[in-house]
């Protein structure tokens, strides 16, 4: 049997997830309470501390798993992704509440008090954040906390994107954060998995992950726009058979680079490429 992932495994020695019962070892298993990013975004750490690494962000509007709570921190799981972690118990609603109808298709987005633009901005939101519509109001779509979106800015949950590439792209000069998703931050797998989720394909968190699971290896001189170029720990998007784009800590931004370049780069520090795969 292939040993659970730690990532997407909600077990610890004193507490666990209900349905792992039986296959891990724990003081005692819960169903865990299930409730919603209720701010903007918010990192999800390795351990209950402000200073803890940071492993991913979950975006206003995911649902999550809450399976234990002391001082001020949940230890939760996401339900898009299953990434386990701890972020602060303030960040997350009290109940789940209802169901999301719109996700924010704009790179971000304000969220007002009241309809108009000239109010102070309580909140802002970034792409793929979910949210609930409740009325319009000429311009604004008011949602279920009382907030005001700008409704050209939102998206019906099933509307989609037609080109991921395209997606990235707008994130250009986004600053490269590990663990980040959105764009204040975020990192090479983050940029696959916000573009392909705007375009309606669910992707795991990490490039390994993602690796594993996406789409059917090619050769390489096949590639072509949309197929995706992974090395160890590493992935990029192509937007031809000559350039990719991707979030890469050596331009410390999202940026365009030319497919060539990057190889060579990138051999140079050790690494070659391991597949090229395709989406369906």
């Amino acid at each position: 049997m292939r040993p659970l992932d730690p990532r997407t495994t909600p077990a610890r020695p004193d507490v666990a997830a209900a349905h792992l019962k039986g296959k891990v070892e724990a003081l005692r298993f819960v169903a865990g309470d299930r409730r919603r990013v209720a701010v903007g975004h918010v990192g999800l750490r390795r351990a209950p501390n402000p200073d803890a690494p940071l492993e991913t962000e979950a975006l206003f509007g995911e649902e999550v798993t809450v399976y234990d709570e002391l001082e001020g921190w949940s230890w939760l799981q996401l339900a898009g992704d299953g990434y386990v972690g701890y972020a602060p118990s303030a960040a997350l609603s009290g109940e789940l509440g209802p169901g999301p109808t719109h996700r924010v298709s704009a790179l971000r987005t304000l969220l007002f008090p009241i309809a108009s633009i000239k109010a102070p901005p309580v909140d802002a939101l970034s792409m793929n954040a979910r949210v609930s519509v409740v009325d319009e109001d000429g311009r604004f779509a008011v949602l279920d906390t009382g907030a005001y979106a700008i409704a050209a800015h939102l998206a019906p949950l099933d509307a989609f994107e037609a080109d991921p590439v395209a997606v990235a792209e707008r994130f250009i000069g986004a600053p490269y954060l590990w663990g980040g998703r959105t764009s204040l931050g975020l990192d090479c797998s983050a940029l696959v998995q916000l573009s392909l989720a705007a375009c309606g394909t669910k992707a795991p968190r990490d490039t390994d992950m993602q690796e594993a699971a996406l789409g059917e290896a090619i050769p390489l001189d096949t590639a072509r726009r949309g197929d995706l170029v992974f090395w160890k720990g590493h992935v990029a998007l192509l937007r031809d058979a000559r350039s990719i784009v991707h979030a890469n800590a050596h331009a410390m931004a999202v940026a365009v680079e030319p497919l060539g370049a990057a190889i060579a780069r990138i051999q140079a520090a050790g690494d070659e490429v391991s597949s090229v795969r395709r989406l369906d």
